[in-house]
């Protein structure tokens, strides 16, 4: 699977299901379920290298503008609401994440969430195989695992930003 065939996989989203998200990606479960075992990895891998590439300080500042200053290590930003949110990015298809990859400044705000997306292939697998996914896609996608997009920028350390922060929460100054 190549990236062209990835966004037609998430082109088939039932959008006219909208508040169930379970119908909103049925179509595109039902089609990925349909490729190989290893169609549905690289599907993986390529959700995961798509969300690794939108967690920067930029797509998180932009993001949470007016509520959360990813600079200041006393403003918190949850790792899974951050995590969501770039599936949001993702699951409005391929233009709209170029456009929000490319300028920071069109991320959506940060009370938009869609989770389902993160079960696309995990179902897929399911409805394929009959057992359960435990494939790990790499790069992660967890918040702030972006090394580079995370550069440190000269914030200041608080208490979001130290070592008795869980692992997953803690985010780069």
């Amino acid at each position: 699977m190549d990236a062209t065939q990835f966004w037609h996989v998430i082109g088939t989203f039932d959008w006219s299901q909208e508040g169930d998200d379970e119908a909103v990606i049925a179509p595109a479960v039902a089609a990925l379920a349909d490729r190989s075992e290893e169609e549905i990895q690289a599907f993986s891998d390529l959700l995961a290298g798509f969300l690794y590439a939108l967690d920067t300080r930029e797509h998180a500042r932009y993001g949470y503008l007016g509520e959360a200053d990813p600079d200041n290590g006393d403003d918190y930003i949850s790792a899974d609401a951050f995590l969501y949110l770039r599936c949001v990015v993702v699951a409005n298809g391929r233009e709209f994440y170029e456009a929000v990859l490319a300028d920071p400044t069109r991320m959506p705000k940060g009370d938009l969430e869609f989770e389902s997306l993160l079960s696309v292939d995990r179902e897929a697998y399911l409805a394929k195989t009959g057992e359960d996914y435990d494939y790990l896609a790499e790069p992660s996608y967890e918040s702030f695992s972006n090394a580079e997009g995370w550069a440190p920028a000269g914030g200041r350390a608080g208490r979001f930003t130290g070592d008795d922060v869980p692992p997953m929460n803690r985010r780069p100054l």
